[in-house]
């Protein structure tokens, strides 16, 4: 099978597409008067990668090469490997029978050996564009994490430090030369390799198969569940090839739009350049499997795991039969629920931005944060939760919060029967560092039990609307921590041009921004929102609730700039929905309606809070029974590291826009359609929030204030 994996990469198709401080330069020589051409040219231990980058073009479309383009001005990161690294790569190809002899004579074909030549050129660049490049102190610092920009074979490069020397630095299991790394030359950087990076271009689907035709151990019984209930073709998937030639064939429209606070101007929206899938599969481990059933996990059926989970009262309700591909089948619904359909590196399972007492230097978690998303097969929630004491990131967990009016919402204590999954570090390394997916290993049984529902009922469900969409992470547009506008400011195509999102309809005339936030200082939660203009009309598909009963639904908006008013639309038929209440005016704020014909007092009785917590709950009260909640205390209404939190903030505040039973079996829809004939009003969503009766309504513990 290593073989096979080492083939696919041999005839895979190339795909195209910081901050500096001072560091010790005494080990190595420094030229930062060069090009990255030139010095690599001038150093015979890359004489091999020199010569390469000359044979290689930049793409099937253009006459340059990578070595001119790597003499032009730019920022490009360049982990140039040495001649021993180029020699041990093909020796490896060698060992394996893909070449006749370890050089580059050894070839059987041109087409073979221009395919190889790609792997290791096109692996070893990043192109930073205007402003930037990765010296290793701005690698990211969490392990397994990912660098943010994709090198020029569109792979991100996956970074691990050393346990007993963290100054010990692989990307991708090739080490860098700690004595030759962070060489400065005029147009970026050079890290020299000793190994070739050269990631897998293999899928989570082709590892799955892998795994089981090797019988490696680890995930057997995991990769055994997936084909079973029928999912390998599935996790195959990485790349919507329609959307890809549409884009290349500029067929995708950027967006270009009059401003609404200042109409004499216009900004720019970018198309997503692709539109990959991903998968995150949190799967046990084959030594938890072995202790549960105390067998070889090689000798594990689905029968097996079928009775073990009926011993364990797993899903009642579903059919324990051999139809593993029926949603509704104990083994499918089991298997299913332990799979995202985005792809979530080690620093994206839970997103820390903007919440109180973060630092954007530290990058410490602090209070309680939790990311909510939908799994494959039946639509469940799955909460992943981070904080300061849980030390570690955990599935479905319920801690005890120090959630007064004058707390810090940080744990008190878990019990522990609530203390959810904690998520392994993945193995990343060799041909498990696939293109579309990451399998992280837990060690407890992963089940959406009655349990589970009734706390995340107990709680309140809140999501930033981004998280909604897979589309976003899976193509690094969400929360994205680059800053050039392309990164910034992105246009969804309407679904007359293409369908970009699963979950969401836009219909024509609809201009569907997505803005990361990043360096603006927005009154966000998490900094990003969205923002839709035009004569527009949006539905979306919602994420389930947890258990039958009673819920609000709460609208997050932030009621500074050019907002405009929508009629909005709740139901389960998205072709017939019901019109709810009456237009939503996102220019009320807190103290003041924002038109364009000026500022006039909202009358809604919001105050901020004072030293006394009764009167304090008194204008909460008179602020619900308006539709109306202050925003939460749990962020920071502006860049992270200020005072005002969003609750403090009377721009910042929450919309109750539907009230009534909800069941988890149905799949509502919700729809916003602008009422007012100016295009550039700009329709608001920064986050969303379920909240059951049990918890708003609650006589005895009132809703915190978080």
């Amino acid at each position: 099978m290593r073989n096979s994996t080492l083939l696919a990469i041999f005839l895979g198709l190339a795909l195209l597409a910081g901050c500096k401080e001072e560091i010790d330069t005494s080990s190595r020589y420094v030229f930062k008067e060069e090009t990255i051409s030139g010095y690599l040219e001038k150093h015979e231990q890359y004489s091999e990668y020199f010569t390469l980058l000359g044979q290689v073009k930049v793409s099937d479309r253009s006459a340059t090469t990578l070595q001119q383009l790597l003499s032009a001005r730019g920022n490009y990161t360049c982990f140039a490997p040495t001649n021993d690294a180029i020699h041990a790569y093909l020796q490896g190809l060698d060992s394996v029978g893909l070449i006749d002899s370890p050089s580059w004579d050894g070839f059987r074909d041109s087409l073979s050996l221009d395919s190889i030549r790609k792997v290791i050129v096109y692996n070893s660049i990043i192109d930073g564009g205007d402003d930037m490049y990765y010296e290793t102190n701005s690698f990211p610092a969490t392990q397994g994490a990912e660098i943010t920009l994709p090198n020029l074979y569109d792979r991100k490069l996956v970074v691990h430090y050393g346990v007993s020397n963290p100054d010990s630095i692989t990307v991708n299991d090739a080490l860098i030369d700690y004595k030759n790394r962070d060489i400065p030359a005029i147009n970026g950087v050079i890290h020299a390799m000793t190994s070739v990076v050269a990631p897998s271009n293999n899928t989570l689907g082709y590892l799955l198969t892998s795994i089981l035709e090797r019988k490696e151990e680890g995930h057997y019984v995991a990769a055994m569940l997936a084909k079973t209930v029928g999912l390998v073709d599935t996790l195959s998937q990485w790349r919507d090839d329609v959307y890809e030639n549409l884009y290349q064939e500029n067929k995708i429209s950027d967006l270009q739009v009059p401003d609404g606070n200042n109409t004499s101007s216009y900004y720019k929206g970018y198309a997503p350049q692709h539109r990959y899938y991903g998968y995150t599969y949190f799967a046990e481990t084959d030594d938890f499997w072995q202790r549960e059933l105390g067998k070889s996990p090689f000798d594990i059926t689905p029968a097996d795991v079928t009775a073990y989970l009926q011993q364990q009262g797993v899903y009642p309700d579903a059919k324990a039969n051999t139809d593993y591909a029926d949603p509704d089948n104990l083994l499918n619904r089991f298997v299913t629920y332990h799979i995202l359909p985005l792809k979530l590196a080690t620093d994206r399972l839970v997103i820390h931005y903007n919440e109180k007492g973060y630092s954007l230097d530290t990058k410490s978690p602090t209070v309680a944060m939790t990311e909510y998303f939908t799994t494959m097969g039946k639509r469940r929630l799955m909460k992943i939760f981070e904080s300061a004491e849980s030390q570690g990131i955990y599935i479905n967990r319920f801690p005890n919060l120090n959630n007064g009016r004058h707390g810090n919402y940080r744990e008190l204590s878990c019990d522990p029967d609530k203390e959810g999954i904690r998520i392994g570090q993945p193995n990343l390394e060799g041909e498990h560092n696939v293109r579309n997916g990451i399998i992280y290993p837990i060690e407890k049984l992963l089940v959406y039990d009655e349990e589970t529902r009734s706390n995340m009922a107990k709680g309140r469900v809140r999501w930033d609307v981004s998280a909604m969409f897979p589309e976003l992470t899976n193509n690094d547009i969400r929360m994205s921590e680059l800053t050039d506008e392309r990164h910034k400011n992105v246009a969804i195509p309407v679904d007359s041009e293409y369908k970009y999102f699963d979950d969401a309809s836009i219909e024509d005339d609809t201009w569907f921004f997505y803005w990361t936030g990043r360096g603006n200082g927005w009154h966000n939660y998490l900094g990003d929102e969205f923002n839709v203009q035009g004569m527009s009309e949006l539905t979306l598909r919602m994420p389930p609730v947890p258990t039958r009963g009673t819920y609000e639904l709460r609208f997050a908006v932030q009621s500074g700039g050019a907002r405009g008013m929508v009629q909005f639309y709740w139901g389960t038929d998205p072709n017939r929905l019901a019109a709810k209440g009456i237009p939503l005016d996102i220019r009320l704020g807190a103290v003041w309606r924002n038109t364009t014909a000026g500022s006039f007092p909202s009358g809604l009785g919001w105050e901020k809070d004072t030293d006394d917590d009764d009167y304090n709950a008194e204008v909460d009260k008179k602020l619900r029974n308006n539709g109306f909640m202050k925003g939460s205390a749990l962020y920071i209404a502006g860049s992270p590291g200020g005072s005002l939190t969003a609750r403090e903030d009377e721009i910042s505040t929450r919309r109750i826009i539907i009230r009534e039973t909800l069941d988890p079996d149905e799949v509502y829809y919700l729809r916003f359609k602008t009422v007012l004939d100016d295009p550039t009003r700009q329709f608001y969503m920064d986050y969303l929030e379920y909240c059951c009766k049990e918890v708003y309504d609650n006589p005895e513990t009132p809703e915190d204030i978080w």
